[in-house]
């Protein structure tokens, strides 16, 4: 299928969390004039967090979407020219590479940095979303110091959440856990540290039934499954654990990828199979998933791509 290009650029950013808008102000800064498209989630994950306490520079903490307008403010100060609208569908089957916005027009671009995240699964329980930010939580990692010495529950059964229930034991002082079959899909080391922590109380065969709290999470009903009992656990916290999806799909059958979905690179690169898109961020990250690594594999890959451009002679 022949398309209408409507517009030819040297460098195309499509995302913007930390990685996005990282990749647009040092691709700015090498004169690349990027053009960054925002997305369905201008900022990215860190735009339903609320306080981020571990980005370095930040001594007091800053609320995560007030950071992300930050980053914008640089990347625009910079000279990135930063659009609202989205990526649907792109041909990397030949020069320039063609990337759609919006199902309607089309950008060609001599390189293409892929910053589009991973979103966190949810259980998709009304009072989850009504309470994210005051209690429930995605990233036990990011959040879990605030309910230092609280009672916190977690729900989920693979490495994530077991390594999750670890961090918050040594923070909190119980952590329910919550597992919806008698076993865990966790390795046998990860599963034997959680059986073996005394303040991890394991819930097999249970679901959430529903969280609690007007204005924070202040208890979790559970149900088990077998016999439908109810039960309800003071907590302060909730932390969903269930995986996360990259969003990844438009580049299904272009771009290298794991089993679930993350993007491929070169090791020690950002490099992807297809010479000229590179990617960054949580999209190729499932292990690490901090907005301070994100930013650091958008540096690499303007970095990267600048490196690629000149390599080609294209200015």
């Amino acid at each position: 299928m022949e398309q209408v290009i409507n517009e030819k650029v040297n460098c195309l950013i499509i995302g913007s969390g930390p990685a996005g808008y990282t990749a647009a102000i040092y691709a700015s800064r090498a004169n690349m004039k990027p053009l960054l498209y925002q997305g369905i989630q201008p900022g990215g994950q860190l735009t339903i967090t609320t306080e981020v306490e571990n980005y370095p520079g930040y001594p007091d903490g800053i609320q995560g979407p007030e950071m992300m307008v930050q980053f914008e403010k640089q990347a625009a100060r910079m000279g990135t020219d930063i659009r609202y609208g989205m990526a649907t569908a792109v041909d990397f089957s030949s020069r320039p590479l063609k990337v759609q916005i919006d199902e309607e027009k089309w950008i060609a671009a001599n390189s293409v940095i892929i910053s589009t995240g991973a979103s966190a699964k949810w259980l998709g329980l009304p009072s989850e979303q009504r309470l994210n930010g005051f209690g429930v939580s995605a990233c036990a990692v990011c959040d879990g110091f605030f309910f230092k010495g609280k009672e916190v529950a977690i729900v989920g059964a693979g490495d994530t959440a077991a390594e999750e229930a670890l961090y918050l034991s040594k923070l909190c002082t119980k952590v329910h856990m919550i597992v919806r079959r008698d076993q865990m899909r966790a390795s046998k080391v990860m599963q034997d540290r959680v059986l073996k922590t005394s303040n991890i109380t394991v819930y097999w065969n249970s679901e959430t039934d529903d969280i609690l709290g007007e204005k924070k999470v202040e208890s979790v009903r559970i149900k088990n499954i077998q016999n439908n009992e109810l039960t309800t656990i003071p907590v302060s916290a909730f932390f969903v654990a269930i995986g996360h999806e990259p969003n990844s799909g438009i580049f299904k059958g272009w771009i290298d990828m794991d089993e679930t979905g993350y993007i491929k690179t070169i090791p020690g690169t950002s490099k992807t199979n297809i010479e000229g898109v590179f990617a960054s961020g949580d999209v190729q990250d499932k292990t690490y998933r901090q907005a301070v690594t994100a930013a650091g594999s958008g540096c690499m890959a303007a970095l990267d791509a600048e490196r690629y451009l000149g390599e080609k002679g294209f200015h």
